[in-house]
C-alpha cells in the first residue's frame, strides 16, 4: 500500500464520517427536540425553544460539524496528492462554499457572527433586537 493509496482512504474515510454526522445528528434532532431540549446558557429571562426551534438548532449543528468534516477530507486529498493549479482551484471553490454555508449556519443557531462576541448581558440576541419580555 503506497502513501497516495493511503491518504485517499484517509479522506474517503472523512467523507463518510462527515455525512455520517449529518444523518445522525437529523436523526437523534428529533427526539431531542420532542423531548424538550433546552441549551444549557440561555439567558436569564429569555423564553424557552420551541420544538421547531430546537431542532432546528440541533440540525444546524450537526450539520456544520459534518460540513468541517467534508472540507477536511478535500483538503486531505488535495493536497496530499499531486496537486495541480484545477484541483487547488476546485477545493478553493469547495472551501468557500462550505464557509459561507458554515458562516450562514452560525447566524441562525446563535443569533451572530462567529467573530463576534457573546454580548455582556448574556443575552443571545443580535445587537438592536429586543426581546419580548422588554417589550
Amino acid at each position: 500500500m503506497d502513501f497516495q493509496h493511503i491518504i485517499e482512504t484517509v479522506g474517503k474515510f472523512m467523507d463518510f464520517a462527515g455525512v455520517a454526522v449529518m444523518v445522525i445528528g437529523a436523526l437523534v434532532s428529533v427526539p431531542m427536540a420532542l423531548r424538550g431540549y433546552q441549551p444549557r446558557n440561555l439567558p436569564l429571562g429569555a423564553e424557552k425553544l420551541t420544538v421547531y426551534r430546537a431542532y432546528r438548532q440541533l440540525l444546524g449543528r450537526s450539520i456544520l460539524l459534518g460540513l468541517e468534516l467534508l472540507v477536511a477530507a478535500d483538503i486531505i486529498r488535495t493536497v496530499a496528492v499531486t496537486p495541480t493549479y484545477e484541483s487547488v482551484g476546485v477545493l478553493a471553490i469547495i472551501v468557500l462554499i462550505r464557509t459561507f454555508l458554515s458562516f450562514s449556519l452560525e447566524l441562525e443557531i446563535t443569533g451572530r457572527w462567529p467573530w463576534q462576541k457573546e454580548p455582556a448581558d448574556g443575552s443571545s440576541e443580535p445587537a438592536g433586537a429586543s426581546s419580548p419580555a422588554s417589550r
